[in-house]
This record gives structure tokens, C-alpha cells and sequence, in this order.
């Protein structure tokens, strides 16, 4: 269990209880546990919350998907990164293309293959929304999302080809697709047969902190102290 004091005093100023253990789902107060969110928007004085202002909505969003598809027993190895989602709140628009990519990169080799098709679709789509970004020709796809197109070729050529048919708008990428990939995401790692589901999940979380927090802006240099010089007459 957490205990006040675990993260040093200038978080645990008001507690005199244990902190409590995370759970899965929302509560209404501390007292009935926290989610990994919940307890970030404690940590940033925030009213209680599992989508509090202090963190960026897409990585709030991965955090919370994580700390409910994570299993009783590995969800307490989470709680040491909460204070790091405090503050991240970038404005880039390459954050929520770049944050999917991270999760749909974990996700896209060991989940079903139903998903496979669908984070292929999201992961194509994101992509181009990236080149479109940086100014490169739009089929342009970084490294690490190519190579994870590439290790399942079967959800790749039918994501090209659906995306390549389609009549429809742009979807709302932002508020719609990502939100719904990075779910998806997760969700397919821990129904993934693999050996260590909890582990992924954990690594996926890094990295989405990680990719979100390369996007803060430079903090401003502090000014040079002027120098004082003083004249005796």
C-alpha cells in the first residue's frame, strides 16, 4: 500500500490516511480507492477527478485504460509515475498522432488479428496526419510505425486499401479515432496470449509519458542578474 509521505511532502501535505491502494474504475472520493488519474488530480490539488486539467486528455486517457486493463496484482507498480503525467499539457498538434502511434506500435504485433486491422487503419491514418504536419510527401511513414506495419502484412494490406476507398470526411481524429485506438490498444494487449501482459502495459505507459513530455515547450531561460557596480566617491 502507498503511504503518505511516498511521494515526498509537497504532495502530501494534507494527508493524515494512507494514501489509497489503486483500484480499477471511478470513486467518488479517496476513500473508495483511485484510479491512476484520480489520484494525479489529487497530487496536482485539483477537485477529484479522473480527467483533471492537469494532464494532457489523450495521455490521461492511456493512463486511465492502463491502470483498468492491469491486473490487482501489477497495478501497484504503476503508481510510482503518477506524479510525472502532472503538468504535461502540450499544445503540439503532432502529441495526439504521436501518442497513438506509441500504443498502436505495442499493441499491433500480439493482438487479435480483428484488431489488427483496426489499429492498422488508425496507425495509417495518424501517419498521415504526421507527414501532412512535417511537410513530407503523405505515404511517408516514420521507422517504428513501418516496422510494425510490416510485421503484419495481411492488417496492413487491407488497412491501404480501406483507407485508400474511402469516401468519407476526415474523421475527427483528435476526439474520435485516437481516443477509441488507444483503447483498443490496451485493451488488446491484455487479451493478448502473451506471457506478460502487465509488463506491456507498463511499457506502453512509459513511452506514452515519455513521447507526451518531449512535446513540452522549452522552459524560458531565466534572466542574467545584472550586475550591480557601485561608485565611491
Amino acid at each position: 500500500m502507498l503511504v503518505a509521505g511516498s511521494y515526498g511532502e509537497p504532495f502530501m501535505n494534507n494527508l493524515d490516511l494512507a494514501v489509497p491502494v489503486l483500484s480499477r474504475g471511478k470513486h467518488r472520493n479517496p476513500r473508495k480507492g483511485a484510479c491512476f488519474m484520480e489520484f494525479a488530480s489529487y497530487l496536482a490539488g485539483e477537485p477529484w477527478s479522473d480527467h483533471p486539467a492537469c494532464t494532457h486528455p489523450l495521455l490521461a486517457g492511456v493512463a486511465r485504460d492502463v491502470n483498468d486493463c492491469t491486473t490487482d496484482s501489477g497495478r501497484s507498480r504503476l503508481a510510482p509515475m503518477i506524479p510525472s503525467v502532472i503538468g504535461l499539457t502540450p499544445e503540439d498538434p503532432h502529441v495526439v498522432a504521436r501518442v497513438t502511434a506509441r500504443c498502436i506500435q505495442h499493441a499491433l504485433p500480439v493482438v487479435s488479428q480483428e484488431r489488427q486491422y483496426i489499429l492498422a487503419v488508425a496507425l495509417l491514418v495518424g501517419e498521415k496526419q504526421l507527414a501532412e504536419l512535417d511537410g513530407r510527401p503523405l505515404d511517408d511513414i516514420e521507422p517504428d510505425s513501418l516496422a510494425v506495419l510490416q510485421a503484419v502484412p495481411s492488417a496492413t494490406k487491407w488497412a491501404r486499401a480501406f483507407t485508400a476507398r474511402s469516401r468519407r470526411g476526415a474523421p475527427d481524429f483528435a476526439r474520435r479515432t485516437a481516443p477509441r485506438a488507444v483503447s483498443c490498444a490496451v485493451e488488446g494487449i491484455s487479451q493478448a496470449c502473451v506471457p506478460d501482459p502487465d509488463d506491456r502495459l507498463y511499457r506502453l505507459l512509459v513511452d506514452a509519458i515519455a513521447e507526451t513530455k518531449s512535446w513540452m515547450p522549452a522552459p524560458a531561460p531565466r534572466p542574467t542578474p545584472t550586475e550591480v557596480v557601485r561608485f565611491t566617491v
